[in-house]
């Protein structure tokens, strides 16, 4: 083969080696080139260039087709334009010619990818005719290149887009045809071209100015960057014309750089600026000066963009601008990481000329206001170097996402601040908002643990101490660390917390807020404050960073620095709290937020008017009730401010002895009974309920501080009550409700709002300190002054004037506002009371005659429905009071009876139809209420029938022979009548919306017992039902509670819960209860409500005999699968979940110090209450009964079968794993219930306590076994000849359970102190114990040496006697002495002495120490266990009163021996310090640092081509004459890493065996874009030969990558510049045939065992001693 090519090759360039001056045919070169592939082409190329030419001339100068063997020479000759110039320029004579035959061949094919070469031909060809000065010999041809410029070249490129690929090259190619075709044609085709140009850049620039898109109307070019192109190549030519055109062309240019797309910036500053700077009339001065005036930070990008591309020409020296310093500042904080390098790029070339120069630099200020931002000292020049190194060092280091990599920067960033602190003369060596630009790097990382570690680092700076402007410190904390701090994941506790303590970072911050507030300039702190709570109100904060930074604002000293705004600021911040739905969480944050405005506002700016909007934001029922610390708190700031408030707007100065509080109360009170004399308009709406709110919050406060410091005055000229003088406008109107016959509707109802407000507020609360006080009890008897007339007006209005929909909000009002007067009348007994009976004796009568009445009528107007509703809610509420107040003896009324008998009259679920008032055409009724409000107002009617009905069934009263004929008889619920009630409810549970259904849940409650053994499918369809809309209210968090522990208290009714054979209504239990678990375990407090349902079923509270506990109890055993799950509860919740629970604990701690916890009802919706619901209920059993005895051994028993079945599970079992949890408390539950177990069934089950003490433990659950047995066998010695058994040697025995065993021998005398005589027991645990002494495991030795000395112990006690202990004595004496003299040296010593002081073996003593304390809390955190697994006694204390007996086991420690311990191990182990031990004030000698391309920051002229493209250039380019051959090379990864290792390393070319490698996930993920920056080629292993061969005649060394007989050693071997490397196959190596082929062969010296490195490794590693000796030899640096 190669003697045939020689020979073809020969031939053929003997056949053209001369000049062509005529054309030839085809077939003088046909039988030569016919046969030549690809292969051969580059062959012959590569072996004989002239060759190669000669074909390339054939191919130019043919105008007809070639044959497909030519043809292919030429489609390969085409990539080589510039050989084809220069041959034609050689070998022709006539250049007209030759020009008109090149421009007809350039366009005579429509493939405009084929044309991009050839137009290249025509250019080189043009440009070098100008050049050789030829143009004379066309003078007559330039007509013929401006019909190419106007008819090619012009129409093409208006057409051509540079984003599609085939397109590009030919556009840059013609855009590079145009000045040749303007020097040779004349200046006018060169002006027309240039003016066209500028127009429509000019137009651009306009278009994106503007709001309109990105190409104008109209416009002449569909790509605008075409243009650019075509300016960049014409400028030149147009500049010689005309010097002065450039101030025409830079506007524009700089237009296009500030507004335009990437593309278009880029070639602005690649092409057109240095362009423009060829002329005199530019100068990079003028630009800065232009440029300088653009907006920041929307011209940071572009302004850098620019910038970078000038900082070569070296004649600009922006050093001393105030604004270059800005736009870099604002360039490292930018979100783009290629505009961050840009401006890193400046500030290193800023800083080594300053370095070098050593010259003092001072800036220019443009203004007073302008800060010196950069600065130089030539006599601390090293200085400066080195803190403006470090600096930069800093922040190519936050490039980097890895916090490992950027922890070790941060003291050098503390010692960097340490500079901007000035000396004795006032000066400093770096300006601190420098430091602030990396603290805003940081903040703004991608990693949220990198962000956390800024703001640790930040907050622990005493940042007033360095020179920060206040202004500066205030925007920046405002800013970027206010934002930082709104992530809530950063509030969660460190690892050596315990539950309940403040998190770090909620330290941190109560520690920054004290410091800087004391050392801030008085006149800042007001509007820093302000700002920084504007912050928090800008956007939705979550409730954890709100709860935090409240509380450490709370923390902040006393200062009067708040006004109005920032009253006003936390208002808005109280609005976003008040949306969260941790009602807890929620009440805390308001408290500290009150305390905050307390300490911070300056009362002197604000008036009583603000700060009682403000205490008006603050809900009642979360953190501001009375009775509370805060309540007190409030007043006592009242009131030591009382004078000092601002005066309200038109107010004279007060009385000397009038407080101010007292005078504003009543101002407020009178103003607020202010009504006008007629209605108007809005006289039939409601008013806003927030007015009585705040006047009824304000009376309260005023009351009391007049109470506390008997502060009233002479009013009137006669003493008065303080709260009679407040209340007296509201008692005058209240007092004239029902006879005032033109009292203002608006007056009343505000009377009303307002006495409802004061009663619900005054109210006793939960958890209140005082439930009753002199306040409460003076405002409930100047009420009661006018009850009577309130109630006479309530029934007049209730009964015959409510007429219109918007009649039903008073409706709701009147009836709230008897709710509270029946609970006050309550109180005061029955002579009281009697008010209360006429008034619901004469509203029940009318209420029933309006439903009569209606009953009769068939077409109902809407006054008459109105009143429906409003009788029907009326006699809901009559029915709710007589429920929920006995002591008022309201079911003894006649009236209330015959209500009994009337309930069920009218059909079930009557809906109320629309009233045939209503205007159909625009959707309003007469009263303009909406009709689409009509269905709500309906199903509310339905509702109140069903409270109704419940009352009823829960009466269970008798009724008449003529309403049960109507209906169906409930007296006395049987299987008949609540047939017909159960289908009522499911047609109600299909009608009534999700959050009315509680009155229907609470009947099916009453129903569903009754009929589960008749009607068990139409029960199973109730439920199903019920459960549906339990679950349609998951969202709903105030309603899906109720309706939950409804639901459940149907569904696990006492009757429900005792079915015991299989049958539907028990298979429905069972899927509930598994659709319970499920939702429990992403949502909270789901089965806590079951399990607290169960235990009170089972054991109810109060229960009077025995018998009634017996009955309960009874449907307890048939559940023990449900207590199982409940013992064994806890899921593993996500880190958010967990994180709110922490913090409700941490709240909960705070005691009263937190008023939200008085005033909060515990919500029993923490996960870990159902477990202590559960152990609770176990620890009120007693095992003499039978029912509690069978109950508890049947537990027993699930629980050991649920450990024998995870003892098997071949899952994960690690510390902390869910398999581990589950073991855990399974034991946790058997030490629990242990005592009430007695010995015959413990017979039953010791056998599987010893195999699970044989099986692989975590710590916490061995102790947990180990006590369990050593109870057991103390309990039972009769089980310690069995015990002996488990020391039996079986190799399948780890040594984790031999030492469990003899862990349990160290308590010997626990297990034998009931034992009279001891001795035979001490002599079996001396002789079990002695052989493990020996073991050649340490811990096993370690074990039975602790157990040998306790054990030797108690024979020395005991005085035992005898042959056998007279010849083990000196054995032992001698171990134990052996051992205890190794505790001073050694790792084995130490370890000695840890396990002595371990808890378990030292101060733990399993019976002084069984208490649920120890169980629950102290074993779990002394054993590594999470604390997600402690469960601290205060728990299980506030659960225990709820039952009806104490506790059988203690619930707390009686000891205090374990409060000092911490947990440990007694195994000696290394522990590397975390990360947070790390020393952050320790200044790293090195640290880990990326090298940054820095010639990489500004776009090159080849930005425009593919990233192949773009490596060819590059590749060709560079300076490196290495290639790299993997074509033998099989995997993806292997040839990823080879692509990165050659691009870092600047080789020249990749060689592949296919290309297509490079678009594998595996080859990216390796090679992290590489192959877009390096010569990819490919040469497949067939072709490898020829290939080698081609480059050995260009010159290339081919060295192997083997070893072999010849091959050389690495060490010793000098690469030649030109050096192609082969690498081998994986496997195989390089082929034999493959060898002879190359000039040497190296290998890699070597001192291990194995063979050979992987192919990767090796050609890493030649690559890189090629690149060193190169640089060597070069004397560079890479």
């Amino acid at each position: 083969d190669f003697g045939k090519k020689l020979f073809l090759g020969l031939k053929i360039q003997f056949l053209f080696s001369q000049t062509l001056p005529t054309r030839r045919s085809d077939s003088d070169i046909s039988p030569f080139v016919s046969g030549c592939n690809s292969c051969d082409i580059l062959y012959l190329r590569a072996r004989f260039p002239g060759l190669f030419v000669s074909v390339t001339l054939l191919a130019v100068w043919s105008g007809r087709p070639l044959s497909p063997g030519a043809a292919a020479v030429a489609a390969a000759v085409i990539m080589e334009p510039r050989l084809v110039a220069d041959l034609l320029l050689r070998l022709g004579h006539d250049p007209p010619r030759i020009v008109a035959e090149l421009c007809r061949w350039c366009w005579e094919e429509e493939e405009e990818a084929a044309a991009g070469p050839r137009v290249e031909v025509l250019r080189l060809l043009l440009d070098e005719l100008c050049w050789r000065r030829e143009a004379r010999g066309l003078g007559l041809q330039w007509q013929g290149l401006r019909q190419v410029a106007e008819q090619r070249c012009l129409p093409l490129l208006r057409a051509l887009r540079l984003e599609e690929p085939g397109e590009r090259r030919l556009a840059l190619s013609v855009c590079g045809l145009l000045p040749a075709c303007c020097r040779l044609a004349g200046p006018e085709l060169l002006e027309q071209v240039a003016a066209s140009c500028l127009r429509e850049l000019r137009a651009y620039s306009e278009q994106r100015s503007g709001p309109g898109p990105a190409q104008a109307p109209g416009a002449e070019y569909s790509d605008i960057r075409v243009v650019m192109e075509m300016l960049v190549k014409l400028w030149p030519l147009v500049s010689e014309r005309d010097s002065g055109t450039g101030q025409q062309l830079l506007p524009l240019a700089l237009a296009a750089l500030r507004i335009g797309e990437d593309g278009v910036a880029a070639t602005v500053v690649t092409g057109l600026i240095p362009a423009l700077l060829e002329q005199e009339s530019v100068t990079v001065r003028g630009i800065w000066d232009r440029v300088r005036l653009w907006e920041l930070p929307c011209s940071v990008s572009r302004l850098l963009l620019l910038l970078s591309s000038l900082s070569s020409s070296g004649s600009l020296d922006l050093r001393a601008c105030t604004d270059f310093w800005k736009v870099v500042q604002a360039g490292l904080v930018q979100p783009d990481n290629t505009t961050r390098k840009r401006a890193l790029y400046l500030l290193k070339r800023a800083v080594d000329v300053s370095g070098a120069l050593e010259k003092d630099i001072a800036l220019d200020y443009q203004t007073e206001n302008d800060t010196r931002l950069f600065w130089w000292l030539g006599e601390k020049s090293k200085q400066l170097v080195q803190l403006w190194e470090n600096y930069m060092l800093i922040m190519e280091t936050l490039e980097e996402n890895q916090v490992h990599v950027i922890r070790p920067i941060l003291p050098r960033l503390k010692s960097i601040m340490d500079a901007t602190v000035s000396n004795e003369k006032g000066n400093s060596l770096f300006h601190s908002s420098w430091v602030l630009c990396a603290y805003k790097r940081m903040f703004a990382s991608e990693n949220k643990t990198v962000i956390k570690e800024g703001l640790f680092h930040f907050l622990d700076l005493d940042v007033t101490k360095y020179s920060i402007r206040p202004q500066e410190l205030s925007r920046f904390f405002c800013g970027p660390v206010m934002d930082a701090l709104s992530e809530s994941t950063f509030y969660g506790r460190s690892p050596d917390q315990m539950i309940g303590n403040c998190p770090v970072l909620g330290v941190k911050l109560q520690t920054f807020f004290v410091d800087f507030m004391e050392n801030m300039p008085v006149e800042f702190k007001g509007d820093f404050l302000t700002k920084m709570i504007k912050s928090m109100a800008i956007k939705h904060w979550c409730a954890i960073p709100i709860f935090f930074i409240s509380q450490a604002l709370e923390h902040i000293p006393s200062c009067k620095t708040w006004g109005v705004e920032g009253l006003q600021a936390l208002r808005e911040v109280l609005c976003c709290t008040l949306a969260n739905h941790q009602i807890l969480l929620r009440g805390a944050t308001q408290c500290f937020l009150l305390q905050t405005a307390m300490h911070l506002t300056n009362v002197k700016m604000v008036t009583l008017s603000d700060i009682a909007s403000f205490l008006a934001s603050i809900r009642t029922e979360g953190a501001l009730t009375q009775g509370t610390k805060l309540w007190t708190e409030v007043c006592e700031w009242l009131h030591s401010n009382n004078r000092s408030f601002k005066l309200e707007d038109g107010a004279t100065e007060l009385h000397l002895k009038r407080p101010a509080l007292r005078t504003y109360v009543q101002n407020l009170v009178k103003q607020y009974m202010k009504v006008p004399v007629t209605d108007g308009e809005k006289g039939s709406y409601l008013p806003d309920l927030f007015e009585a709110h705040l006047v009824a919050r304000m009376i309260l406060l005023a009351a009391d501080v007049e109470e506390q410091h008997c502060t009233g005055g002479v009013i009137d000229g006669r003493d008065q009550n303080a709260l009679v003088c407040f209340l007296q406008p509201l008692l005058n109107a209240l007092t004239k409700l029902n006879t005032h016959a033109y009292l203002p509707l608006l007056k009343a109802d505000k009377s009303l709002q307002l006495l409802l407000k004061l009663l619900e507020m005054s109210g006793p609360k939960h958890n209140a300190t005082t439930s009753e006080g002199r306040i409460p009890n003076a405002l409930q008897k100047c009420i009661m002054t006018t009850v009577e007339q309130v109630l006479e007006y309530a029934l007049r209005r209730l009964t015959s004037e409510l007429q219109t929909v918007l009649d039903l909000d008073r409706c709701n009002l009147y009836l709230a506002v008897l709710s509270e007067l029946a609970k006050m009348l309550s109180l005061f007994g029955p002579m009281r009371g009697s008010w209360m009976w006429r008034f619901i004796s004469s509203l029940t009568q009318a209420s029933i005659r309006h439903l009569q009445a209606a009953n009769d009528e068939k077409l109902l107007k809407l006054g008459r429905q109105i009143q429906m509703v409003a009788a029907r809610a009326s006699l809901a509420w009559v029915c709710k009071m007589t429920a929920q107040y006995p002591e008022l003896l309201l079911d003894s009324l006649d009236a209330v009876k015959s209500l009994e008998t009337f309930i069920l009259i009218g059909p079930f679920n009557h809906n109320l139809e629309k009233p045939s008032c209503c205007n159909e055409n625009n959707g309003f009724f007469e009263d303009g209420s909406s009709v689409k409000g009509w269905g709500k107002v309906s199903t509310q009617y339905v509702h109140d029938q069903w409270v109704c009905i419940y009352f009823m069934l829960k009466k269970s009263v008798p009724l008449h022979e003529h309403v049960a004929k109507k209906s169906c008889d409930l007296s006395s619920l049987n299987v008949e009548n609540a047939v017909p009630m159960l289908h009522a409810c499911i047609e109600a549970l299909n009608i009534v919306p999700a959050d009315q259904v509680l009155p229907i849940l609470q009947c099916m409650r009453i129903v569903v017992p009754k009929l589960y053994r008749s009607e068990e499918s139409l029960c199973v369809k109730s439920l199903d039902l019920a459960w549906k809309v339990v679950v349609d209210l998951n969202s709903n968090q105030l309603r899906f509670w109720p309706t939950l522990s409804a639901f459940v208290h149907i569904a696990f009714h006492h009757q429900l819960l005792g079915v015991t054979e299989e049958c539907p209504i028990r298979v429905k239990l069972k899927e509930i209860i598994s659709k319970l678990l499920n939702i429990s375990q992403s949502k909270t407090g789901v089965f806590n409500v079951l399990i607290t349902h169960c235990c009170q079923t089972w054991l109810p509270p109060g229960s009077g005999t025995n018998d009634s506990l017996q009955n309960s109890f009874m449907s307890a055993e048939h559940h023990v699968d449900l207590f199982v799950e409940a013992c064994l509860f806890g899921p593993v919740f996500r880190k958010d979940q967990r994180l709110i629970q922490d913090v409700h604990t941490y709240i909960e701690l705070l005691g009263d110090d937190c008023a939200a916890n008085l005033a909060t009802e515990n919500e029993n919706r923490d996960d870990q209450s159902v477990r202590i619901w559960a152990i609770n209920f176990l620890c009120q059993l007693n095992g003499s009964n039978l029912l509690h005895k069978k109950f508890m051994e049947n537990l027993v028993k699930k629980l050991l079968e649920k450990e024998d079945e995870l003892r098997n599970t071949k899952g994960r079992y690690y510390v902390n794993s869910m398999m581990h949890r589950l073991k855990n408390r399974i034991w946790q539950t058997l030490l629990v219930l242990l005592p009430q177990l007695d010995q015959v069934f413990l017979i039953g089950i010791i056998e599987t306590v010893f195999r699970s003490g044989l099986s692989d433990n975590q710590a916490s659950v061995k102790y947990l076994i180990e006590w369990f047995i050593i109870l057991v066998l103390q309990k039972c010695p009769e089980f310690i000849d069995s015990f002996w058994k488990c020391f039996s040697y079986n190799p399948d025995n780890s040594k984790t359970s031999i030492c469990t065993f003899l862990a349990i021998l160290v308590h010997i005398n626990v297990i034998l102190q009931n034992i009279s005589e001891k001795g035979q027991y001490l002599k079996k645990a001396l002789s079990v114990i002695l052989p493990w002494c020996l073991n050649h495991n340490f811990s096993v030795r370690l074990y039975a040496l602790l157990a040998l000395q306790k054990v030797w112990e108690a024979c020395l006690l005991s005085k035992l006697e005898g042959e056998e202990l007279q010849f083990l004595e000196p054995i032992i004496e001698s171990c134990l002495e052996q051992v205890g003299q190794k505790q001073t040296t050694g790792n084995a010593g130490r370890n000695w002495q840890r396990i002595q002081d371990h808890f378990f073996f030292g101060k733990f003593q399993p019976m002084e120490d069984y208490s649920l304390e120890t169980i629950f809390y102290i074993f779990p955190s002394l054993s590594d266990v999470i604390e997600d697994e402690w469960i601290p006694a205060w728990k299980f204390s506030r659960i225990a009163d709820l039952f009806p007996f104490s506790s059988s086991v203690n619930v707390f420690n009686l000891g205090n021996q374990f409060h000092d311990m911490k947990a440990t191990d007694w195994v000696q182990q290394d522990k590397g310090h975390g990360q947070s031990d790390i020393d952050q004030d320790t200044d790293w000698t090195d640290i880990q640092k990326k090298i940054m391309p820095w010639k990489n920051n500004t776009p090159d002229q080849h930005l425009k081509l593919l990233h192949q493209e773009r490596a060819m250039v590059l590749g060709r380019s560079t300076n490196s004459t290495l290639i790299v051959v993997a074509s033998l090379i099989d995997k993806s990864t292997n040839l990823g890493g080879l692509c990165r290792t050659s691009e870092i390393f600047g080789a020249s070319a990749l060689v592949v065996s296919n290309i297509h490698c490079v678009n594998d996930k595996q080859f990216q993920a390796l090679s992290v874009s590489a192959e877009q920056w390096l010569t990819v080629i490919e040469v497949r292993p067939d072709q490898l030969i020829d290939y080698l061969q081609q480059k050995k005649t260009e010159g290339h060394t081919i060295i192997g990558v083997e070893q072999t007989a010849n091959s050389q050693d690495l060490a010793h071997y000098s690469f030649p510049d030109k050096t192609l490397l082969l690498l081998g196959n994986e496997r195989e190596g390089i082929p034999a045939n493959l060898i002879q082929h190359l000039d040497v062969c190296v290998e890699i010296p070597q001192c291990g065992i194995i063979r050979s490195l992987n192919v990767h490794v090796s050609g890493a590693l030649l690559v890189w001693e090629y690149t060193r000796q190169q640089m060597m030899k070069q004397s560079v640096r890479p």
